[in-house]
């Protein structure tokens, strides 16, 4: 028998199994069975441990390395192979992200797999509602627990008063959304109250953190500093450049479209050339109400999956369908944009959810208005083809049907980001923003991209405050006031992540080329063979595209 220390495949295997059993939020938010009555070990005696087992994991996984490089194509030796270094790029992230631990610094650690937990069973019912219910108030139990562990293990000398600030927002929402809003979701009158009730306990236990973390006094920083920001770009996302490399690129991406958007913009009806000018008269032009709003992005969103179908861009998963639904109650406090939930990947299930952005309660009529010109009609078509047709949901309803649990559990948003934006290009091309205000539109969405690499990387490495942020994304892109502040808090709670679109999107464009001048195939199955094999890492991404076999991926 072949030792299991030379075996990635059956390596990968048993590291998939021990992960979904360490992480049952995330097992079950990914469709597994049997992980949905429990949140999981929040203490530190429960994180250092899974940290530990991880670390010796991708120590073994690391040796197989060599051990599997014979292996032939015609055994899956490539697709085994690919599967591994998968792996081992996710588990390297972590082990780098051990020198800044979020469930110390950051509330949002232990908040949103409680909002995530319960929200998700509701939106997607995978089992049957009395089953849902059954197990959403085991979860319920464990809240207090939870949050308990937030207040021991956050450290005030490295939780930041920014991300604090953000989980206690969220945290505020926490009786509400428990008590009334899942509740809501529930259709048996029995079920529900039985729920609510079951709610109280966890929301008594918001109420407490919400007070805990007002008076909270933290003392860290939230930048993560250029030494290690490169290390996960070259470890994690397997770039080969760092923090300094890819602000430049991003500087030159930024110049580039700046001057196509002028040209564009002088083509208007009026049009002088200032793209800035023509995107504020653009925004002028938006729906009346946040339920409006809704209403046309839903629109917009058939009109797309229309186009694709027509043009044959892609093959379309079996029994796909993209809901258009208001943002939930606790995303609305941290996430200013659009935003998507896919399928449950090891589930049956292809529906995914195309969250339009509402804005909190609290906001005032003002707030209300400048989230809608954010959203302005002519922006519309390119957010709909970024969250809906062909990107975030064609390519995840698309990626579930590929049988590797791996692509399935991890993935980057630098190739899933990346992919959203490189198919607004790609729709461009086939003429899909038919009016050039919709064609400046677009532009200017991959503008804003261009300038979050810069800013996120000037943040984290030092080189620009918040207020220098917020004023660079409120004059270098089209960003209201208030968006763009929700916008930099974004970029300081999550480094890395914002310059994910434009990189990603610019290396796919790279992949493609080399893969039609090869005569891998024709466009449809570069998009079927690329989206299809998950969301890998972008140097695993052209392996597939270059090496692998043509036409794998998602089933029709």
């Amino acid at each position: 028998m072949t030792d299991l220390s030379l075996d990635s495949a059956r390596l990968v295997d048993d590291f998939l199994d021990w992960y979904l059993d360490a992480n049952p939020v995330r097992a079950s938010l990914a469709g597994a069975p049997g992980h949905d009555r429990t949140l999981g070990d929040f203490t530190e005696a429960g994180i250092t441990a899974r940290e530990a087992e991880a670390r010796r994991r991708l120590a073994r996984l690391e040796a197989a390395g060599d051990a599997d490089g014979g292996q032939g194509e015609e055994d899956g030796g490539f697709e085994d192979r690919i599967d591994r270094e998968l792996v081992v790029s996710a588990l390297r992230g972590s082990v780098a992200q051990e020198a800044w631990p979020s469930w110390r610094r950051d509330p949002s650690f232990y908040v949103g797999p409680v909002f995530a937990s319960m929200f998700s069973p509701f939106l997607h019912r995978l089992a049957p509602e009395a089953e849902l219910v059954d197990a959403a108030v085991a979860r319920l139990a464990e809240v207090p627990g939870v949050l308990a562990a937030c207040r021991t293990n956050l450290d005030r000398g490295l939780a930041a008063p920014l991300l604090v600030e953000r989980g206690l927002g969220q945290a505020r929402t926490g009786r509400h959304f428990l008590t009334v809003t899942v509740p809501g979701l529930v259709g048996d009158e029995r079920l529900r109250a039985r729920l609510a009730e079951a709610a109280e306990p966890a929301a008594a236990a918001f109420d407490a953190l919400v007070e805990f973390l007002g008076g909270f006094a933290a003392e860290g920083d939230w930048r993560m500093g250029e030494e290690l920001y490169s290390r996960l770009l070259r470890e994690r996302e397997m770039l080969d450049y760092g923090a300094a490399g890819l602000r430049e690129r991003g500087r030159a991406a930024y110049d580039e479209l700046d001057a196509e958007m002028r040209e564009v913009a002088a083509r208007l009806p009026g049009g002088s050339g200032d793209w800035h000018a023509a995107i504020a008269a653009l925004q002028d032009d938006h729906a009346p109400t946040l339920e409006d709003m809704r209403a046309e992005y839903e629109a917009e969103t058939e009109r797309a999956r229309r186009f694709v179908r027509e043009r044959g861009l892609v093959t379309f998963a079996e029994g796909e369908e993209c809901r258009v639904v208001p943002s939930p109650e606790f995303q609305r406090p941290v996430l200013s944009v659009a935003s998507y939930m896919s399928p449950p990947p090891l589930s049956a299930s292809r529906t995914g959810h195309f969250f339009v952005p509402f804005t909190p309660d609290s906001f005032t009529a003002e707030q209300v208005r400048q989230r809608l010109r954010t959203n302005a009609r002519a922006q519309m078509p390119s957010i709909a083809v970024h969250e809906a047709y062909p990107g975030h949901h064609w390519h995840l309803s698309w990626a579930a049907g590929n049988p590797r649990r791996a692509r399935k559990l991890f993935g980057t948003p630098y190739f899933a980001e990346g992919w959203a934006l490189y198919v607004e290009k790609a729709m461009r091309e086939q003429g899909y923003f038919a009016e050039p205000a919709q064609e400046l539109a677009h532009l200017e969405f991959r503008l804003f991209r261009a300038a979050r690499i810069i800013v996120d990387t000037s943040l984290h490495c030092g080189d620009m405050s918040i207020e220098e942020a917020e004023l660079f994304m409120t004059t270098k892109s089209s960003l209201t006031p208030g968006t763009a502040k929700g916008e930099v808090d974004r970029y300081c709670a999550w480094p890395t992540q914002a310059p994910s679109y434009l990189t990603g999107a610019l290396e796919i464009d790279r992949i493609r080329a080399d893969y039609l001048a090869a005569g891998r195939g024709d466009l449809r199955s570069f998009h079927d063979t690329l989206a299809g094999s998950g969301s890998l890492p972008l140097g695993l991404a052209r392996r597939v595209a270059l090496e692998g076999r043509t036409g794998a991926g998602g089933t029709a």
